[in-house]
């Protein structure tokens, strides 16, 4: 599909580019939302007035529901319904965990190839309230470059597969950080010694990617899968795990 059109006034390096389209039909639609856009206007936005729901609506032509949520640095996989009646159903499937979502994550040093992190998280700024939290977490690749860190002469890196059984409050980055396994690019939660080093590689992003989502269609029952490929800069991230890197 096009991009949305914008008034005259505005400079080319305003013009919002339309989202990556992986799958729609008539109740619903998955697109790639870049790293850095936030998904709609909040208490966090500060100022912020490009959102991910203005666009979808512009670019689709009709009003979108957002059925979950990603955070503005994650990009991947945004499922939407363009009714409230799809809405609502596919919200139920993902209270009910029948949506299977993987993400990609790239975190300093070698955790354990599986393991699962059951730790209660708050529900973010003026949510103190902590609710179960639990995420499972796959190994895919490790690498160690010849980056000093503390100590040490080289630094240790993973690529995770992590896929969350709740939705808590930034719960992957959370549960890395409580593992000191953080994540490369959090500013909030991650290691800034580790996110220095990757800037210096050209990474200036959080390496947190909604890969896959796969879940039933609420209207005739057909199961959807959709992937979503990384961007450059995460592309150029996995670049660094040579030959130990999977099938990306």
């Amino acid at each position: 599909m096009s991009a949305p059109s914008l008034p005259d006034c505005l400079p080319p390096s305003q013009e919002l580019e339309a989202l990556d389209i992986l799958y729609v039909d008539e109740q619903l639609a998955v697109v790639n939302k870049p790293a850095g856009l936030m998904v709609h206007d909040s208490a966090l936005a500060r100022g912020e007035t490009d959102f991910a729901a203005d666009r979808l609506r512009e670019q689709f032509g009709k009003p979108i529901f957002l059925v979950h949520r990603l955070d503005r640095a994650t990009s991947g996989c945004l499922l939407l319904a363009f009714d409230r009646d799809s809405a609502s159903a596919l919200g139920k499937v993902l209270m009910s965990r029948e949506v299977e979502k993987d993400y990609w994550a790239i975190c300093r040093g070698w955790p354990e190839e599986c393991f699962i992190v059951d730790y209660p998280l708050d529900g973010g700024p003026g949510k103190p309230l902590k609710k179960p939290a639990v995420t499972r977490f796959t190994r895919l690749a490790t690498t160690e470059l010849e980056l000093p860190s503390a100590n040490f002469p080289t630094s240790r890196y993973a690529v995770l597969r992590a896929e969350p059984e709740t939705g808590r409050f930034r719960q992957i980055r959370r549960h890395l950080k409580h593992l000191s396994h953080h994540m490369i690019g959090d500013t909030s939660h991650g290691d800034g010694r580790h996110n220095r080093q990757f800037r210096m590689l050209g990474i200036h992003r959080m390496l947190l990617h909604a890969r896959r989502l796969a879940f039933v269609h609420p209207l005739d029952g057909r199961r959807i899968e959709v992937v979503a490929p990384v961007d450059a800069e995460f592309a150029k991230a996995l670049a660094l795990f040579g030959d130990s890197q999977p099938d990306w």
